[in-house]
């Protein structure tokens, strides 16, 4: 039977009422496009619920219309995530409603919330409490926890307190066929069989629609301090961080590098955003180190630390923040590289990893590759040096990208440069983005067969109907 979107908007209506159920390009647009404006997409409608209960009905409803259920928070992902499928019916539901905070409990130290809640208010939240909820990265504002989740998002804490994975106790979820899984436990040791929740951490909504996570909480830093120092290598970077390790324990809760070029695009599109120090070095590493012991001198042992790291010929130049004031300046920097990159032209950012010891070859292949294939593009570095995850970004021309077509060939010449010096040097095409739309045939490239099969078991298991996000992650076979 033919798809009847009007019968289908009454259905959905009548669960979640007239005003939650949006159609129409100026009601649409906007939920339609990805964050970086690369992908536009058409969706039957876009559906608002406001419980978990709410959201069961409308899959229910999917399933039984064979509308395909594409799964959005705050719609800032980098990789085509959440937006529609061009081949088949399909409706973007939105969990932005869903944003309770449902529980804090300080001896557990974990925070129960709902999928909609924002980062920056879960942070706050937590600190209100006395505790740190550690994600933090440039969407802080608008980013929400269902997508977190769903992504495996990393952000500049990785090192000390890692991605997602690690933040998450339990989960609940809503199944492809419409019944709610409750894992929403606080525990931190259970053996009893397969861990079901991290089936949904890094699925991008393939598998079921995350509406709640209970979140792993940290005392509260009390004591921190940042730097800014500058580097004449990836290389030298990287031994720093090692000496700095030796120096201050797993007291480093963020070590990010930029390249100079990525300084620089900060400086001329981030709103007035200043440098604290000469911009003539290739590299530059932004440092923070933190604790929870009130007695501790931060500022002074980041002083002395740098100060051996210099006597070692680690670090070229170097600024330390004196207040926190100027720590929250040097991190905006770091913070306001996506919206820079964006504003100064077709921004195309890649998410690959490769193990630490490898960085300064895959950046010096990259960087070689880029001037030759790709001469026209600005290329800057910007990352997590301490997990190997460092975003290759190219910022071409408008002028030279004005079509869909033209970006999409720019970006395949891009990708196909980052992810082959990736898998290369042992590497992944993503670290914490995820695969999207963006990334789906590439990871039929480099998945290994067997792989890709289990994944697709796994897939097929929960969502026999192929409903949930379908085209994201990986193309399922016609039979299925």
């Amino acid at each position: 039977m033919p798809f009847d979107l009007q019968t289908f908007v009454q259905r959905a209506a009548a669960l979640v009422g007239p005003d939650r159920v949006l159609t129409g390009p100026d009601r649409t647009d906007s939920y339609e496009r990805d964050w970086r404006d690369r992908y536009h997409q058409k969706a039957a409608a876009v559906v608002l619920p406001g419980t978990v209960e709410e959201v069961a009905a409308i899959v229910r409803l999917c399933g039984d219309a064979g509308v395909a259920v594409v799964p959005q928070g705050g719609n800032t992902g980098l990789t085509g995530g959440a937006v529609a499928p061009a081949d088949r019916p399909a409706i973007l539901l939105n969990v932005s409603r869903l944003n309770r905070i449902r529980n804090v409990d300080l001896r557990d130290n974990a925070m129960t919330v709902d999928a909609g809640c924002i980062l920056a208010d879960v942070r706050a939240r937590a600190e209100e409490h006395g505790r740190l909820f550690p994600l933090l990265l440039g969407s802080v504002g608008s980013c929400e926890v269902g997508g977190l989740v769903s992504t495996n998002a990393g952000g500049t804490g990785v090192l000390r307190y890692g991605c997602m994975r690690e933040l998450v106790m339990g989960l609940e979820a809503v199944l492809p066929d419409g019944s709610i899984w409750n894992g929403l436990r606080s525990l931190r040791k259970d053996n009893t069989g397969y861990d079901m929740k991290q089936l949904f951490i890094g699925a991008e909504g393939t598998l079921g629609i995350v509406t709640a996570a209970v979140l792993k909480l940290f005392p509260a830093l009390t004591a921190s301090a940042s730097a800014m120092v500058a580097a004449d290598s990836v290389r030298q970077a990287v031994d720093l961080l090692r000496f700095l390790q030796d120096q201050v324990g797993d007291r480093i809760e963020a070590f990010e590098v930029l390249s100079r070029s990525q300084l620089q695009m900060v400086m001329q599109h981030g709103h007035g955003l200043q440098a604290p120090m000469p911009l003539d070095a290739p590299w530059y590493v932004l440092i923070e180190i933190a604790d929870s012991a009130r007695d501790w001198d931060a500022v002074a042992q980041m002083e002395a630390a740098l100060g051996a790291a210099m006597e070692a010929d680690l670090v070229a130049d170097a600024v330390v923040a004196t207040d926190q004031a100027k720590a929250r300046r040097l991190w905006e920097l770091r913070h306001s590289v996506s919206e820079a990159n964006k504003r100064a032209g077709f921004s195309i950012s890649n998410d690959t990893s490769v193990p630490i010891s490898r960085l300064p070859e895959f950046i010096e292949r990259v960087e070689r590759r880029m001037a030759a294939e790709v001469p026209q593009a600005t290329v800057c570095h910007a990352g997590h040096i301490g997990d190997g995850n460092v975003h290759v970004i190219a910022i071409l021309p408008r002028d030279g990208c004005s079509t869909a077509e033209a970006r999409e060939r720019a970006a395949t010449v891009v990708t196909g440069i980052v992810h082959a010096e990736s898998v290369a040097l042992d590497g992944s095409i993503s670290a914490e983005h995820g695969i999207g739309r963006m990334h789906v045939a590439r990871l039929e490239e480099v998945k290994p067969a067997r792989e890709l099969d289990m994944m697709r078991s796994v897939k097929q298991a929960f969502d026999p109907l192929g409903i949930m996000n379908p085209g994201k992650v990986f193309q399922m076979p016609p039979q299925a």
